[in-house]
């Protein structure tokens, strides 16, 4: 069964990878020594999610509804990159610098774990490191397309949120990178050129993430059951203010529970090849329940959003074993305080979110939670990743 699932994994890929990354444009790079920078909101998925999974999205169809959000004030994730005289790439993280000299140092980028892997693939990406096998010396490539690459990257968020960071990060990186090396890409480029990093890096997963994090406030998000994959992006024309009063109504909560997005991916993927009625028809009511959220979203009515929510949540979770028993007792200690509640991506861990029913609950919520969970400050992110 495993030699079956990993044919089907490389047939998801190549169809994946024929999604459209147009060629981005020409922009100045910036001067020598100078960092192209780029920041980003996290987002949180309102409802639809699991419809952006390929190979589910190109059989079936997708519609996420998913907002960007600042934490504690900020943009959680964010990366930058500046071109070097020599011919190196040097990669910082948070811990002891990576140093390439040699192809031979990037060739684990396709290794999920190995360090640096993912903006040593956003380099493979983007054209500046070519791994084929008749490929020249690194230091030969990299002196005749301009000299070499630093880029450090970051992220204030737990590792396993589900508020969308590693693939939001990659944005990030794809955005500075490209910045650096002269070139200009849009909203949907980005999108697209997300996900097939995600593909040469081997971790695949959907396009939600990315687009939550790239555009601005929120969006209704879906492609079309057919090949090429093709994300269609629109951001819902909510008034500032609508968007204030609903970041007033929103409460996040870190379970301290984490979680590894790919093991429930798999669970996943494994019930959709079963092709089980009840979860073709989940996928429909995901679908339709994404419909009714934006129809809500768009008159204002928080109920109703909460209401989708709690919905979306009930089919996360026959996607999936998505509800540990410790966020099992934070949801009932919640109940009466909100319109709806779910946990942020995949499940399973990570940060728990919710519609409150009050505006600015955060002391009730607190205490009603009684020493389980820490809440982090929360608003709708009406700028979308910024770059300078």
């Amino acid at each position: 069964a495993r030699h079956y699932e990993g044919a089907a994994a490389v047939c998801t890929s190549l169809c994946v990878r024929s999604c459209l990354v147009v060629s981005p444009s020409a922009a100045p790079a910036p001067p020598e020594g100078a960092w192209a920078l780029a920041q980003a909101p996290a987002r949180i998925d309102l409802a639809g999610g699991w419809s952006d999974t390929p190979p589910v999205c190109y059989e079936h169809g997708g519609l996420v509804i998913c907002a960007a959000i600042s934490v504690e004030g900020r943009c959680p994730i964010g990366a930058r990159a500046r071109r070097l005289r020599d011919p190196i790439v040097r990669l910082q993280m948070g811990g002891a610098p990576i140093v390439c000299t040699e192809l031979a140092d990037l060739e684990d980028h396709a290794s999920p774990l190995a360090p640096g892997a993912l903006p040593k693939t956003v380099l493979v990406f983007c054209g500046l490191v070519d791994l084929g096998p008749d490929a020249a010396p690194l230091a030969d490539q990299l002196r005749a397309r301009g000299g070499g690459i630093e880029i450090e990257s970051w992220s204030r968020l737990p590792q396993g949120s589900g508020l969308g960071t590693s693939s939001i990060l990659a944005a990030a990186l794809v955005a500075c990178v490209s910045s650096a090396l002269g070139v200009r890409r849009d909203a949907s480029d980005l999108t697209h050129a997300v996900l097939q990093v995600e593909q040469l890096l081997t971790t695949g997963g959907g396009w939600q993430d990315q687009v939550g994090g790239i555009l601005p406030g929120v969006k209704a998000c879906s492609s079309a059951a057919a090949l090429p994959l093709a994300v269609t992006s629109d951001v819902l024309p909510l008034p500032s203010a609508a968007l204030q009063t609903l970041s007033r109504h929103l409460q996040l909560i870190y379970t301290g529970k984490t979680r590894l997005a790919r093991n429930l991916l798999q669970d996943v993927l494994r019930r959709w090849y079963s092709a089980n009625p009840a979860i073709v028809a989940n996928v429909d009511a995901l679908i339709t329940n994404a419909g009714e959220c934006r129809a809500a979203l768009l008159l204002g009515d928080l109920a109703a959003v909460g209401a989708c929510l709690d919905a979306y949540w009930e089919q996360k979770k026959r996607m999936c074993d998505a509800e540990p028993p410790a966020v099992t007792k934070m949801l009932a200690r919640l109940r009466p305080l909100v319109h709806g509640a779910a946990l942020a991506g995949a499940g399973g861990g990570g940060f728990l979110f919710c519609v409150t029913k009050e505006p600015d609950a955060a002391d009730a919520v607190r205490a009603a939670l009684d020493g389980e969970g820490e809440l982090r400050e929360v608003a709708i992110d009406e700028d979308g990743l910024r770059c300078s």
